[in-house]
């Protein structure tokens, strides 16, 4: 494909699976590029592969497909693996967690869900209406399930979160087969949506899975690319993540999902030499220290009224002596805003154009960032 300059979400779009290549080039919205993409599933190949997903693996047998789930978390010492053969499509799924039910709604595989358990903020348009006409229904909570309720949706599939504790032994006795959904524990942006892939097995979807997911790794490595050609002639910002939570500041880990998503938007991460995989819990005072000169500050929460550099300062007046702070480079995501938790595990490249903005405008004169703002 011809190299093109970037202006995010406007990138001409190889409309293309594998080896079938299409010349159209179209500028889209994510939205119309979607649609667009689905619209030429077809010609994708129903074979799945796995290239950025450690949890998942499989083989193809004369008795079916055989999946492989295992927890892709790099501190976890025993990978036990899960093991699923799909043989048939499965039409009806019951999902516990947000990023579940987004890996559905990121393929426009909707009406496959039958049930939900009570999520605090749902953004879905399809899902809310599912529930208001009762196509899919709440299930209760972790550790308060409603067994009537989850069999009388006769779901063929449950899906599990290993972060979720509680509840889930008494589904067990349903006899509906659970499946665990590690995507959230991938250190790898790309390798989180590519889990949507799991769901296009099981659907019998994967042309549309394959895709959807050929249409993100697209947008995703070529803005990565284009960073790294200008890194080569600028400096990188350094930036410092989270903030004070109960006993300490909590960051992203040096090896986390949003330490490989600062470094691939060309900025260095403070922490990058803490060996965690996730999010982890550090003295206060160590962090502000490190901290204290970065040049961007990448922070999180749910809040119901505006979240605000004043909001911030209020929480702890240290806040406001941060370089970050005093030059209004705080980025914010605010998770009762925005369907972070549905869909930003399936819209790496949104998150990715989201920093890039913030570290480097001038590549994304146009763009609007879908989920990480700078506070005002």
């Amino acid at each position: 494909m011809k190299k093109t300059s970037v202006a995010f979400l406007s990138l001409f779009v190889l409309l293309s699976c594998g080896n079938q290549e299409n010349k159209t080039k179209e500028s889209l919205s994510f939205t119309a590029q979607m649609d667009s993409v689905l619209a030429h599933a077809d010609a994708c190949s129903d074979t799945v592969a796995f290239r950025y997903a450690r949890g998942l693996r499989l083989a193809y047998q004369p008795d079916g497909i055989h999946v492989y789930i295992s927890n892709p978390d790099p501190s976890v010492a025993d990978k036990q693996e899960e093991h699923l053969v799909v043989r048939q499509p499965a039409r009806r799924f019951i999902c516990t967690t947000a990023l579940q039910l987004g890996n559905f709604e990121i393929l426009g595989l909707e009406d496959r869900i039958v049930g939900i358990n009570s999520l605090r903020n749902l953004f879905s348009p399809r899902i809310k209406e599912q529930m208001r006409s009762g196509a899919t229904v709440r299930i209760g909570k972790e550790g308060n399930f409603d067994l009537e309720t989850v069999i009388a949706a006769r779901p063929d599939y449950i899906f599990v979160s290993a972060s979720k504790h509680g509840g889930f032994e008494s589904l067990k006795e349903s006899g509906i087969p659970l499946i665990p959904h590690h995507g959230y524990k991938e250190t790898n942006p790309l390798g989180q949506a590519e889990w949507i892939k799991l769901i296009g097995l099981l659907t019998g979807e994967t042309r549309r899975a394959n895709a959807v997911f050929a249409a993100i790794e697209r947008e995703y490595l070529a803005l990565k690319n284009e960073v790294q050609r200008y890194d080569s002639l600028h400096r990188r910002p350094t930036v410092v993540s989270g903030r004070q939570l109960r006993d300490g500041w909590y960051v992203a880990g040096g090896r986390s999902y949003m330490a490989q998503l600062f470094k691939d938007a060309g900025a260095d991460y403070i922490m990058s030499d803490n060996e965690d995989s996730g999010g982890t819990t550090l003295d206060f005072e160590a962090v502000y220290a490190r901290g204290l000169h970065a040049d961007f500050w990448q922070t999180d929460g749910s809040h119901a009224d505006e979240f605000t550099l004043q909001t911030l300062a209020k929480e702890d007046p240290r806040y406001a002596t941060m370089d970050a702070y005093k030059k209004g480079r705080v980025i914010f995501c605010n998770f009762a805003k925005t369907p972070y938790r549905e869909l930003a595990g399936v819209q790496p490249q949104l998150l990715l154009a989201d920093f890039v903005k913030a570290f480097h405008p001038e590549l994304l004169p146009t763009y609007e960032p879908k989920y990480y703002k700078l506070l005002k």
